[in-house]
Order: C-alpha cells, then sequence, then structure tokens
C-alpha cells in the first residue's frame, strides 16, 4: 500500500498525516491521532461501536476509508464535549444511567447525535430506527431509550425556547 498525505478535521483540530488512502478511519482514530471513543467491536461495519461523526452524521468508522472523509468534519466523542461541560447528549446518557459495561456508549450517543443533528423532534419510531444496528450486549436498552427520549425533549425545548441545539 501506498502512502498519501492526508489532511484530515477532526475535532476541530486539523491532521496532516501519511498514510494509505484505504486505511479504515477508525485505525487512524485510534492509533494515529491516540482518540479511543470509537472502539473495534466488530470491523464489519454491524455492531457500531466505532460510530463517528461526519458531517454531522453518524458514520461505522469501520468500513470507512480515510481517503472518503478527507476535507470533511470528524467529530468523536471525545469532540462532542467535557467533563466540565457535557454535550446533550452525553448528558441524558449519564443521568438515565444508560451505561453497564460501557463499550457501546460511544456508538450509542454517536447515533442519537446524528439523529437529533437532522431530526431535533424525533419520534419514538425515528429514535429506535436510529438504535436498531447500535448493539448492547449488557441489556440498558431501556435505560439507552429513556435516554435518547431525554436528549430529544432537551434540544426540543431549546429549539421551543428559540435557542441552539448544540
Amino acid at each position: 500500500m501506498r502512502s498519501e498525505t492526508m489532511t484530515l478535521a477532526v475535532n476541530g483540530t486539523t491532521h496532516v498525516l501519511e498514510l494509505p488512502p484505504e486505511t479504515p478511519l477508525l485505525f487512524v482514530l485510534r492509533n494515529d491521532l491516540g482518540l479511543n471513543g470509537p472502539k473495534y467491536g466488530c470491523g464489519l461495519g454491524e455492531c457500531g461501536a466505532c460510530a463517528v461523526l461526519v458531517d454531522g452524521r453518524s458514520v461505522r468508522s469501520c468500513t470507512i476509508a480515510v481517503a472518503a472523509v478527507e476535507g470533511r468534519e470528524i467529530v468523536t466523542l471525545e469532540g462532542l464535549g467535557t467533563a466540565d461541560r457535557l454535550h446533550y447528549v452525553q448528558d441524558a446518557f449519564v443521568k438515565e444511567q444508560a451505561a453497564q459495561c460501557g463499550y457501546c456508549v460511544n456508538g450509542m450517543i454517536i447515533a442519537i447525535t446524528g439523529l437529533l443533528n437532522e431530526k431535533p423532534e424525533a419520534s419514538e419510531a425515528e429514535i429506535r430506527g436510529a438504535l436498531t444496528h447500535q448493539l448492547c450486549r449488557c441489556g440498558t436498552h431501556m435505560e439507552i431509550l429513556a435516554a435518547a427520549r431525554r436528549a430529544r425533549d432537551t434540544v426540543s425545548a431549546r429549539l421551543s425556547a428559540g435557542g441552539e441545539c448544540a
């Protein structure tokens, strides 16, 4: 594999890297940039543990080549909020205690954030649809759904008050 100079915008920072263009984005995020939010789950794009936002939409970083995201805005779990100021979806997951082992939480939070970026007042069916291919092996599905509804209600209230989602 031949390497090329690639420029990636991740969590508001520009990174210039030499790597093969077909390298999975997940490998670059974890190995080259040291970001641990996206997890390696199945490597096939089926479990959702590796999800990141690309231009505000949830994508599976294990199956997308780095060349496909060059010049686009990539946001990982680390880029959503900080320990002092959580993103509203992260805050909802904390308040609803929507994690057990925590392995799936990255993908769940990213999937709900991507959905609410597109549909701030998502229906129950749309929430469930966004989580359809996000696997949780611990069985915290009810808490995850409650967190998703809480996040939706938070963003809906902000929009109704004339504020912004983020």
